[in-house]
């Protein structure tokens, strides 16, 4: 009954963050200065023809009556119109969505896999040289822009190199017969590496000193003392008693990551010319076109929430001590 309460709570709070965030982002393009549908509406337009315009994007209402309208629309799945494809916003963002997710979440298990063993083996070989080299060589992929980075690669890998194509998700000309198709094809991994190594190169660096942090902590524990004690191995001690008892905030992070993950594709979207809901997003706000813009902000908003959510369970499930009340 606890646990119910709990998760109750938790989930209202969400809901009040998520009202939160869908009535800033409301306000924040409408009360921007110039009028939303200045770059569409053509200069031949007569003053009637101009508010038959707004009046079918529901721009001629009060601001009061368009939130309201907005909310009921949102209830309802309904995202608003784009001035820009003049399509639904929602139809939009599902076509976009899955090469989001596919280059956050292929970037994201890369790094985790190469910064969880590389954590635990800096640890193992705490003082080092190879520890004293790994550092600050890890600090510094943390700290490069990843627009410039993304630059870096191309440069290296597909202008100079030619090994991979410079942007986008197939080659042009290219046709498949459906999502699997595409997906699963070679041109689209080709073209996925690139900006998929420069998210992960950039991204790797917290797994690796997280997991770094922990194992030297668990490693003073007792029962990895009473382990060595018991002459087991180092690769048994490391392995199976210090890295399975550091993994936990590190696992518990990778949701973490996923929400923030996003908020770096819009950079790296637009280096590489990734159909993404990042670089739609740059480009609806470039253009205006704040509906489109509203729906994919509201979309990675709710990404992070739910990833929120996902790290606060998981952590209660991998830790039972841990008590949400």
């Amino acid at each position: 009954m606890r646990n119910f309460k709990a998760v109750g709570s938790r989930l209202l709070q969400l809901a009040l963050v998520l009202w939160a965030v869908v009535t800033i982002l409301f306000l924040m393009f409408r009360l921007m200065p110039g009028n939303p549908m200045a770059a569409y509406i053509d200069p031949t337009f007569t003053l009637e023809q101009q508010q038959q315009l707004m009046a079918q994007f529901g721009l001629d209402k009060p601001l009061w009556q368009q939130y309201l309208i907005y909310l009921g629309n949102l209830l309802q799945g309904e995202l608003g119109q784009s001035f820009r494809y003049r399509e639904p916003v929602g139809d939009r963002i599902w076509t976009l969505l899955p090469n989001t997710l596919i280059l956050t979440f292929s970037s994201l298990i890369v790094a985790y896999a190469f910064g969880i063993l590389a954590g635990a083996y800096l640890a193992w070989r705490r003082g080092s040289w190879i520890e004293q080299a790994a550092i600050p060589l890890v600090l510094t992929t943390r700290a490069m822009p990843e627009f410039w980075l993304g630059m870096v690669l191309l440069a290296i890998f597909s202008f100079s190199l030619g090994w991979f194509p410079a942007g986008g998700t197939r080659a042009p000309g290219a046709e498949y017969s459906g999502f699997l198709d595409l997906y699963t094809s070679r041109d689209f991994f080709s073209h996925l590496v690139l900006p998929a190594a420069t998210l992960a190169i950039y991204s790797q660096g917290l797994p690796l000193l997280l997991m770094r942090s922990n194992m030297l902590d668990v490693m003073k524990e007792d029962f990895v003392t009473m382990a060595r004690i018991k002459g087991l191995s180092n690769w048994t001690v490391v392995v199976r008693h210090a890295a399975r008892n550091a993994l936990l905030p590190v696992m518990t992070s990778f949701a973490i990551a996923v929400g923030y993950q996003l908020q770096g594709n819009v950079v790296v979207e637009s280096v590489f010319s990734w159909p993404g809901l990042g670089r739609e997003l740059v480009n609806a706000v470039a253009a205006s076109d704040y509906p489109l813009a509203q729906g994919a902000f509201l979309m990675i908003a709710l990404v992070v929430i739910l990833m929120n959510l996902l790290a606060d369970m998981l952590y209660a499930i991998l830790d039972p001590r841990v008590s949400h009340a």
